[in-house]
């Protein structure tokens, strides 16, 4: 029976029983201290589970210390029993999941394609009966599985699976976003019920009091205090709880035979329980698994059957470090030793070669290497970068310790440890390395500051000179081991110039040209500065359309250029590729150009959606800063709403360049809802931070101007005026050229002038800024006294101001033309509106539908599991007025076409 314990056990009972009866699906953490009862708990769900449904489903895995650098291992406990319907998975994700254990080709997979895997399997198994997926001490797990599977527990919806976690308080598993329950210790009442239970004889009242009050209501401490007492009256001691029970652990291990604690020491030091190598060592050091019943009687340790076989595993994980710590340094290497030469496993060789080792050696740092290079082929990026460190550790040589740690600091990276990453990179650093590792070290220092500090620190540590290599082009060389740096001192300078344009620094865009001065995209940045368009756009639209330049450069290019078409062209078929590969790390980068880039091509709903997705994305994958770039776009989208309370929260944080994306959107806001002059005067103090250069404030020059001139003051939109035409003719956009002259028409109130802008915006391009010109322009014509010719801009604007959910902009075209004698009717309902009464996941879920796309494949392309899918279909059908795919299909031209 479980004390204490009912409050907890009924929430975990409520989700399976919601998964058992209706397929909803739930994941839970539960935290506690070490002796708990964590364990207990979950093996009480195990039996629930069973009692609600016989055709439930229990996948059980524990984290084992010794397994934290085996890529994946954790998850090979959970899966592997069920690995004959990996066969069932699409291609990709099974072999992807077979990669990841080894037995399958090494591709490189992303992790989250392996987690994606694991989603639609566990969906899959659910279409049977209910799953319940136990993970005792998470704390522990690889950090392979300990990133996949809680990003497997966020995307579960309606498949009637549940996830739980047991994991100690505040010792490594990050499960951010699921819901957590504390395990706290038991009261007075409920620990003399568990010991009366589980003492053995009857104790006296003072003894069971002494023993509660010892225990401090950790149940296991009351179980082993209770056993001690009965064995060595004095046995406790005042010492912290968990100190105590390790010490009642060392007294138990202590009155062992001799043979007896050695088998526990090999048992300890292998610390996987895999009988056969622990077998292997026991025979060379002249002991066998006779001498281990002595423990197991004494409950110490059990026989028990894992994924791969018999294991002996310890009763609990204290028992595993009393048995390891009380014993002599020398004892500990001759066990280790022993364990390597008998290992069949070169992961584990390395493992064990390392623990034995007490100097420096480049055969074990070698021996690492290679486990580090098995590990990163099965995506094991942390685990990786952990054996590169220790490798790094046993080097002798500072040069090839440095390479090591440089090489673990890049993997730490992309894993997405970014503090591990640069407390790495920092050692690297300060070693008398080769100038290229020393330069692998600055990269990954100047991203983590990107990411969590300052972009300008970022830039200026990479044009360090002390950070250089030694020559441009210079490279790590392939048969070095570990990853490379392209294109040395250009990646250096490209990354200098791209973190110094974010950050809104001239000078050290200047100074990467310096340092890669052939480099086109640091050529066209520098002139970019220097307010020089007529040199610096077409470098930038001459790279658009260079093979030899990569998509994140492309992408700028095109989104400095206002080149909206191509950069959602590009986004989109890069967001492809991601979904394809199930590069997931990378979507949100991707998915925040693909959402700005809808926002500016008019597709408000797409863009939200896709920002939407990026957001949670980057949440998974820790990549916090980029949610607050994200943010910008549905920043824009509010401030083009008129919702202020929403812009204003959404632009509380500013990343980069002094925060002018929220100027920006501030700014429009304003001059929508009539607040001409606050708007014109924020405009006029971004020009003179740090992000006047930037593509968003020239973009929102035009606010400028119509501020001033709605203000009676033309002349202070002179300046910003001829900035932005210069600008508009060197880049070369119909749209940039558009609205150019509809700044002029403004200032010089000039019909024709209009008339030509509204003409020049029929190419194409942001039909936000064609519906504001159309609007001005019929303004005009209505001041003229032409209302009859004022109502087709008029009519044209307002069509589109409403398809955008731009409210103080409709108002604006729905009042002139009833200042032209027109009377409005309701708008008509359109695929806009339809599409307006979906989340944004449903949005996405439709959008694919509508193509043909089955459930599977759209699961694949969303993260997300094939039921989940049909569960969004389901609440979309009766917002679209369908009840079926096949009347969804009859949807597509409108759907597509809004």
């Amino acid at each position: 029976m479980l004390y204490g314990r009912a409050t907890e056990l009924a929430a975990i009972t409520k989700t399976v029983a919601e998964a058992c009866a209706h397929r909803r699906s739930g994941a839970l953490v539960i935290r506690g201290e070490a002796g708990i009862g964590k364990s207990a708990l979950l093996d009480r769900v195990a039996d629930l589970s069973a009692e609600m449904s016989p055709e439930t489903r229990v996948l059980r895995a524990t984290g084992v210390q010794a397994e934290a650098t085996l890529a994946f291992a954790g998850l090979h406990q959970l899966v592997w029993p069920v690995r004959d319907h990996f066969d069932r998975l699409p291609p990709s994700q099974a072999g992807a999941l077979r990669e990841a254990f080894g037995s399958g080709a090494a591709h490189g997979h992303d992790l989250f394609l392996i987690g994606l895997a694991v989603l639609t399997l566990l969906a899959d198994l659910a279409e049977k009966g209910p799953v319940v997926c136990l993970v005792d001490d998470a704390h522990w797990l690889d950090r392979a599985t300990a990133e996949a599977l809680p990003f497997v527990a966020r995307r579960l919806a309606a498949e009637g699976v549940v996830m739980i976690f047991a994991a100690r308080e505040d010792e490594g598993f990050a499960a951010s976003g699921l819901p957590e329950i504390a395990l706290s210790r038991l009261g007075p009442e409920d620990a003399r019920a568990l010991l009366a239970e589980r003492g053995g004889r009857p104790l006296s009242p003072a003894v069971r009091d002494r023993i509660v009050a010892a225990s401090a209501g950790n149940p296991l401490a009351l179980i082993e205090f209770g056993a001690a007492q009965l064995e060595e009256p004095r046995a406790l001691g005042r010492p912290a709880v968990t100190d105590r029970v390790l010490a009642s652990f060392q007294g138990q291990i202590g009155r062992l035979s001799e043979r007896a604690r050695l088998m526990l020491l090999i048992l300890a030091a292998e610390a996987r329980g895999h009988l056969p190598t622990v077998l292997g060592a026991a025979t060379a050091l002249g002991v066998g698994l006779e001498d281990l019943e002595e423990a197991e009687k004494a409950g110490l340790v059990r026989i028990a059957g894992r994924v791969t076989g018999t294991a002996a595993v310890f009763r609990h994980p204290l028992i595993l470090a009393a048995a390891y710590q009380g014993v002599p340094l020398a004892r500990r290497v001759a066990v280790h030793e022993a364990l390597a030469a008998t290992a069949t496993d070169p992961d584990c060789r390395a493992r064990h070669r390392a623990a034995a080792a007490v100097a420096p050696d480049e055969s074990v740092a070698a021996e690492l290497d290679g486990a580090a290079l098995r590990a990163r082929a099965k995506c094991g990026l942390a685990e990786a970068a952990r054996l590169y460190e220790q490798a790094a550790e046993l080097t002798p040589a500072p040069a090839a310790r440095s390479r090591r740690l440089a090489g673990a600091a890049e993997l730490a990276l992309r894993a997405g440890d970014t503090h591990r990453a640069a407390e790495l990179a920092g050692r690297a650093a300060v070693l008398d390395g080769d100038p290229v590792d020393r330069a692998r070290a600055a990269l990954v220092n100047a991203t983590v500051e990107f990411e969590h500090g300052d972009p300008l620190a970022a830039a200026r540590l990479l044009l360090d000179p002390a950070h250089h290599p030694g020559s441009p082009g210079g490279a790590v060389p392939a048969d070095r081991g570990t990853p490379a740096v392209p294109d040395g001192a250009q990646a250096m300078a490209r990354a200098a110039a791209t973190y110094a344009w974010f950050a809104g620094d001239a000078p050290s865009i200047r100074a990467a040209s310096a340092l890669s001065p052939a480099d086109p995209l640091v050529r066209a940045l520098t002139c970019l500065v220097d307010d020089d368009y007529a040199a610096g756009l077409p470098l930038l639209a001459d790279l658009l359309t260079r093979d030899d330049t990569d998509w994140m450069h492309r992408v700028h290019a095109a989104v400095i250029l206002g080149a909206d078409d191509v950069a959602q062209e590009l986004a989109a078929a890069e967001t492809e590729r991601c979904r394809r590969l199930g590069l997931a790390g990378r979507l949100p980068r991707v998915l925040h150009q693909l959402a700005q880039a809808q926002l500016l091509n008019g597709l408000r709903r797409d863009a939200e959606a896709t920002a939407a997705e990026g957001i949670a994305i980057a949440a998974d994958t820790g990549q916090h800063r980029r949610i607050g770039r994200i943010n910008t776009t549905l920043a824009r989208i509010a401030a083009m709403e008129g919702n202020e309370a929403r812009l204003r929260e959404l632009t509380e944080h500013r990343p980069d360049a002094g925060g002018v994306p929220a100027d920006c959107g501030l700014s429009l806001l304003d001059l929508g809802m009539g607040r001409h002059r606050p708007s014109l005067e924020r405009l006029e103090r971004a020009w003179l931070g740090p992000g006047r250069h930037t593509t968003v404030l020239m973009a929102a020059v035009p606010d400028q101007v119509e501020a001033a001139v709605r203000l009676g003051e033309p002349e202070r939109a002179a300046q910003p005026l001829a900035r932005f035409r210069t600008w508009a003719q060197a880049g070369g956009q119909s749209w940039a050229r558009a609205v150019a002259l509809r700044c002029r028409a403004l200032v010089d109130d000039d019909g024709d002038l209009y008339a030509q802008a509204v003409r020049l915006h029929e190419q194409g391009g942001r039909p936000f800024e064609r519906a504001r010109t159309e609007l001005l322009y019929g303004e005009w014509l209505r001041r003229a006294r032409r209302r009859s010719e004022a109502r087709v801009p008029l009519r044209s604007a307002l069509r589109v101001f409403e398809r955008l959910g731009a409210t103080p902009w409709t108002d604006r075209a729905r009042a002139e033309l009833k200042a032209t004698g027109e009377s409005l009717m309701p708008a008509e309902a359109t695929a806009a509106d339809l599409l307006d009464r979906l989340t944004p996941q449903e949005l996405q879920v439709v959008r694919l539908a509508v193509e043909g796309r089955s459930s599977r494949e759209i699961a694949a392309q969303l993260f997300l599991s094939p039921r989940t899918v049909e569960y969004h279909l389901y609440k979309a059908y009766p917002k679209l007025g369908v009840s079926s795919r096949r009347e969804l299909a009859l949807l597509r031209p409108r759907i597509v076409s809004a």
